[in-house]
């Protein structure tokens, strides 16, 4: 019976005196590979070109805004419109009973605008108050009108109240009529709006006090002239 031959093995390697070595050869270790790109770099440079862009934009809309507005300004050349209160008509100033006092007014301003294309709407809720000494007189409203651009109006405002008047006031105005020189002050608020172009804009107030120095406020003597006068504006957005 035959006998099989032995099992070869696979691999076989040679000493230096020729034997055989039957130990397999060392198991190959995989090389790791590194590729060329990175990741983390690139997306921190497209975050940097996105910030880049909208910085652009901002600065080009800042840039754009700010032409717009210097051509508006430019063709437009606002200025502010002028008051000044041009009569002072007494109607009425008595003093009653029971010691209040009933007083009518009639005040004339004139308002000039200069603009070239700029008119002015002036609204309703607006108030005109005078005050004798903190104490206050009589009061009335605005007209609501349109003025328009390179205009002069007359302003005519009917002005009633009945107020307290203790002793105080009565010296103090006795000596005021003594001197010729009665120190009032009228208090104007009004709801303006700028139009442009038959366009109205944003609705602004516009206060304005005027301190006027009157010689007489009797309504059967002659009529009351202004010695005096100075104004403060202010704008309320």
């Amino acid at each position: 019976m035959e006998t099989q031959p032995p099992y070869q093995p696979k691999y076989v390697m040679l000493n230096s005196n020729h034997s055989t070595n039957l130990r397999p050869p060392p198991k190959r270790r995989n090389i790791p590979r590194y590729h060329s790109s990175h990741p983390g770099k690139s997306s921190g440079s497209c975050c940097l070109k996105c910030l880049c862009c909208c910085f652009l934009f901002w600065f080009a809309l800042i840039i754009l805004l700010g032409g717009a507005a210097f051509y508006l300004y430019s063709m437009l050349q606002p200025e502010i419109p002028r008051y000044n209160v041009d009569r002072f008509d007494v109607n009425a100033f008595n003093v009653q009973q029971d010691f209040s006092l009933h007083t009518e007014f009639v005040v004339t301003v004139k308002s000039d605008n200069p603009n070239q294309h700029i008119g002015f709407q002036y609204g309703k809720d607006s108030s005109v108050v005078v005050t004798y000494k903190d104490s206050v007189l009589c009061a009335g409203k605005l007209p609501t009108f349109l003025q328009p651009h390179s205009n002069t109006t007359m302003i005519q405002i009917l002005l009633k109240g009945d107020s307290e008047f203790g002793s105080g006031l009565q010296e103090a105005l006795m000596q005021n009529r003594k001197s010729g020189q009665i120190p009032l002050l009228v208090e104007v608020k009004a709801p303006i709006s700028v139009v442009i172009r038959d366009f109205p804009m944003r609705q602004v107030t516009v206060l304005l006090n005027s301190s006027l120095l009157v010689d007489n406020l009797s309504p059967k003597r002659k009529k009351a002239r202004i010695l005096s006068s100075t104004y403060h504006y202010a704008v309320e957005l």
